[in-house]
């Protein structure tokens, strides 16, 4: 396998850090680590975007990867049986992955990283014309993220494959969002910095 993404930014660094602790230390993924420390896999293109969530001292603090819907991505590529119907394949969508909440903060300051992030997904897609996300979550985490309050509906019935109860889920994004968000108590104005892969930053 060939990265193209390579961990030279400090702050891609502790993302990529924070995303080998969440799902290959903690939930045991079986995942690709790069010099015994960051998680990269073959999606990490430069072709990826991520949105990263990042404390006063520049260190991660939530991070998600989104991949277009229109080239290679997880759903289309791993999952596609997740769907009832044909994948979405839109230029205007992009999937959203390793949605990742730096496992050393405390609960409260999880929660409060989780929405910010949540927020800025929604803020990252009305700044950059994406009308949707989709997305491969376990059913647990799905009926979470269905109650957040914006358009979230499954793709499918789901399944298990290996130990996960998979589902596929499409989020619909337009400019009544943030305040649906905001009537399901998430909405919450990022404090922090926003990166891309580009390491474009936002105040």
């Amino acid at each position: 396998m060939q990265n193209q993404t390579s961990p030279d930014d400090r702050l891609l660094r502790t993302m990529f850090e924070a995303r080998k602790r969440v799902f290959v230390d903690l939930l045991k993924w079986d995942v690709p680590v790069l010099e015994g420390a960051y998680e990269i896999d073959q999606f990490d293109t430069r072709e990826a975007t991520y949105v990263i969530l990042a404390d006063e001292e520049g260190s991660h603090r939530a991070s998600a990867r989104l991949l277009r819907t229109d080239r290679a991505h997880i759903l289309g590529e791993l999952f596609a049986c997740l769907c009832d119907g044909p994948v979405p394949v839109r230029d205007d969508f992009r999937e959203i992955t390793r949605f990742c909440i730096e496992p050393a903060l405390p609960r409260s300051e999880r929660r409060a990283a989780r929405d910010e992030l949540v927020t800025a997904l929604a803020e990252h897609a009305l700044a950059n014309a994406i009308a949707g996300y989709t997305a491969v979550a376990t059913r647990s985490w799905y009926r979470q993220i269905s109650g957040f309050g914006w358009r979230c509906r499954a793709l499918g019935d789901g399944c298990r494959i290996g130990a996960d109860d998979l589902v596929a889920l499409q989020i619909d994004i337009d400019r009544e969002t943030p305040a649906a968000l905001a009537r399901g108590g998430i909405y919450r104005q990022p404090s922090c910095r926003i990166a891309s892969q580009a390491l474009e930053i936002a105040a």
